[in-house]
């Protein structure tokens, strides 16, 4: 489902850019009051420091707010056994943005054996146990505890990689999406400025969270299949099946049509997919969470059409 996409320094900067420009992004009540602020328009809550660095993924987003005109404010690291550091700052006044860092938090707190880190790069004097795990989760819960109507808003990479139904190394299993688990309103994945910038703008212009349901790079939970859209099921692009079968070209986005002997087609599957010209229209169903967590060849065949599907010119919801 997408929008029309405008440049981000083609917005009308919010009415806050009177303020100027912060020397640090308020992290304290104290902080707020130095600038002048009686609330923050957007809270980033982060398992990373906060250091005003691009090295930290949430300086460079907040800074890239703060150059639209709002008030950000981080939340870095808070204590996670209560809601307290969550009502640090106040309730924001359009959504936090919730991240668990630079890293995946699992993979910041243990090695692939499964044992227990005692470091973080991303945590002054490189100590570890500064995060939960699954951090995204925890924080979301936090903040829905501390202000239950306040929109939710996750990023970074460990929400991105868990936007859909995906294999959980460390329970062993398959877990559903974490927009269901975290009751988040919105998720956004990738390199997000583009759509972070378009929620931050549409929700200041009054618009609900809940109608913000036609973003690029975005994933929501929608009650029923969006209007004026055809659904395409994930078999008619590729049939799930045992055998590997590597494409000629993987970014082949045209018809494949069957044109070998029968005796050739045999002996090597053919990939057969729809026309994506159709992209603003048409969405594809993948299989639902109960048949991926059963089938792995299901599972298969839903991560690869995930990916067949992320060219963000071509690629369909």
């Amino acid at each position: 489902m997408y929008s029309n996409i405008t440049p981000i320094h083609e917005y009308k900067k919010y009415w806050a850019e009177c303020y100027g420009i912060a020397p640090f992004l308020p992290t304290s009540r104290k902080e707020m009051d130095a600038l002048g602020w009686d609330s923050c328009d957007i809270i980033i809550v982060t398992g990373d420091a906060y250091v005003d660095h691009p090295s930290f993924g949430m300086a460079i987003i907040g800074r890239l707010l703060e150059a639209q005109g709002f008030r950000v404010g981080i939340i870095s690291q808070p204590k996670w056994n209560d809601k307290t550091d969550f009502m640090a700052l106040g309730k924001p006044n359009l959504f936090f943005g919730i991240t668990a860092g630079n890293m995946d938090s699992m993979i910041n707190r243990y090695t692939a054996d499964k044992k227990l880190r005692h470091d973080d790069a991303y945590t002054p004097n490189n100590e570890g146990g500064k995060r939960p795990d699954r951090a995204t989760l925890v924080y979301s819960q936090r903040c829905r505890e501390a202000y239950k109507d306040a929109p939710i808003v996750l990023g970074g990479i460990e929400a991105s990689l868990r936007r859909v139904a995906h294999y959980d190394y460390w329970s062993d299993k398959v877990r559903r999406s974490v927009l269901f688990d975290a009751k988040a309103d919105i998720l956004l994945f990738g390199n997000a400025e583009r759509a972070l910038v378009e929620v931050a703008h549409r929700l200041a212009n009054g618009e609900p969270i809940s109608e913000l349901t036609n973003i690029r790079g975005t994933a929501v939970n929608l009650a029923e299949a969006p209007e004026g859209y055809t659904i395409v099921d994930s078999s008619r692009i590729e049939k799930p099946r045992k055998e590997a079968f590597v494409p000629t070209n993987p970014y082949q986005v045209e018809t494949q049509c069957e044109t070998k002997s029968k005796t050739e087609s045999d002996a090597k599957p053919i990939s057969i997919r729809p026309s994506r010209h159709d992209a603003e229209t048409t969405a594809v169903r993948l299989p639902n969470f109960e048949k991926l967590s059963n089938d792995r060849i299901l599972y298969a065949h839903a991560s690869r059409i995930l990916h067949l599907e992320t060219n963000p010119y071509s690629g369909r919801a």
